[in-house]
């Protein structure tokens, strides 16, 4: 079946078209905080139920709890700290308040805890290092000095340039249930596929009824992939490669913290929300430079035996000359010599010198789409 929402119940915070009109008519009575896009983002797929649990930011019981015992304060499972930070309020606890992204109001607050926290000591917990070079430890040191926690309703969806390409997980439930898919694999990815994806995607979906692919749209770091690249490299290859009845694409607006292992359980829960029952973890999943080890993510599920959805292990794929095909350590009995790793890095540079990479990295459909992009990179 269908996996059961995080926490027995997929959360739905969005105002009801009376009471969004009756707020924004009174919308200049409330005090007001302009928020980021990322916290825009989070506010989203907290409304959406991605996050669900939550039905809205933390309040001090369940951050402390999450930074100390990657656990909410009911012991149900959560890792990444989902908060909302401030400047010295001009409101109290007991208040309402709208939260308004580029003058937008995004939402309505209730002001449950307002509280100060120890930015060293989230950015030691959440991440394994207190190094500003780390960004999702930059972003911490960035942040304001307050924290504000409570709950919220959605009363304006952010603009969204792939609409058409965005499942909630009321969505995906349905659409899985349709398709007649039992168990259903996730994969999250924030590049375009090259063989090394693919192979690990269809080796998994050899287990399953149905392959979801999750891209990440959102603030990415320099020499990313821009979203539009991504999702048409994948609309390519599904055409040509993937088969109709057993893969769909979806996209979840998203802020990376390249949190490694922990980011790697947030993730696996986020969808477990959308209704997926396994996720394919993958090698240095959610890291950034050298702070993780390979395959640190893949130990940390076992601490969380009561996750409810199902991590897939699947070695590093690569190819292997002997071989004549992709395959992994596990399979593939020769020698290095013979082993040709596909690099992202490798990739990128070939791409941006104009070079086809070899059909055994990358399906030419797929280059063919990045390539008639100007520039396909973040900048």
């Amino acid at each position: 079946m269908v996996s059961k929402p995080h926490g027995g119940k997929l959360i739905r915070r969005i105002a009801a078209p009376k009471t969004r009109d009756r707020i924004l008519s009174e919308q200049h009575e409330y005090p007001s905080v302009q928020i980021d896009h990322g916290r825009a983002i989070d506010l989203e797929n907290i409304a959406h139920g991605v996050y669900s649990p939550l039905k809205g930011f933390l309040t001090r019981d369940d951050f402390e709890s999450v930074l100390h015992h990657m656990r909410l304060s009911d012991d149900t499972p959560w890792t990444i700290p989902i908060v909302l930070d401030v400047e010295k309020p001009d409101f109290e606890e007991g208040d309402a308040i709208l939260l308004y992204y580029e003058d937008i109001p995004i939402a309505r607050m209730h002001v449950e805890e307002i509280y100060t926290y120890d930015k060293k000591e989230f950015a030691q917990n959440v991440f394994k290092t207190t190094d500003p070079e780390h960004p999702g430890v930059a972003r911490v040191y960035s942040m304001k000095d307050y924290l504000v926690g409570g709950e919220i309703e959605l009363l304006n969806e952010l603009p969204n340039p792939f609409a058409k390409y965005t499942l909630r997980p009321i969505e995906t439930r349905v659409l899985f249930k349709e398709r007649g898919w039992k168990t259903i694999v996730a994969f999250q990815t924030r590049n375009v596929p090259h063989l090394g994806h693919e192979y690990v995607q269809k080796a998994a979906l050899t287990f399953v009824d149905g392959l979801f692919i999750n891209p990440v749209l959102g603030r990415k770091k320099k020499g990313d992939y821009k979203d539009e690249v991504i999702i048409k490299a994948y609309e390519v290859l599904f055409e040509h490669y993937y088969p109709k009845d057993a893969a769909t694409l979806a996209t979840v607006r998203y802020e990376m913290r390249y949190a490694g292992p922990r980011e790697a359980i947030h993730h696996a829960i986020m969808r477990k929300n959308f209704g997926a029952t396994h996720f394919i973890v993958g090698r240095d999943h959610a890291g950034v430079g050298d702070y993780y080890g390979p395959y640190e993510a893949w130990d940390l599920f076992d601490e969380f035996p009561d996750l409810g959805i199902t991590p897939m292990f699947i070695k590093e794929s690569f190819y292997c000359r002997k071989c004549g095909g992709m395959v992994n350590a596990k399979i593939c009995p020769h020698d290095k010599e013979f082993h040709v790793r596909i690099s992202g890095t490798k990739l990128r540079k070939m791409i941006m010198a104009g070079e086809q990479p070899p059909e055994y990295m990358m399906r030419p459909e797929v280059f063919e789409v990045i390539k008639n992009f100007e520039n396909p990179f973040v900048e």
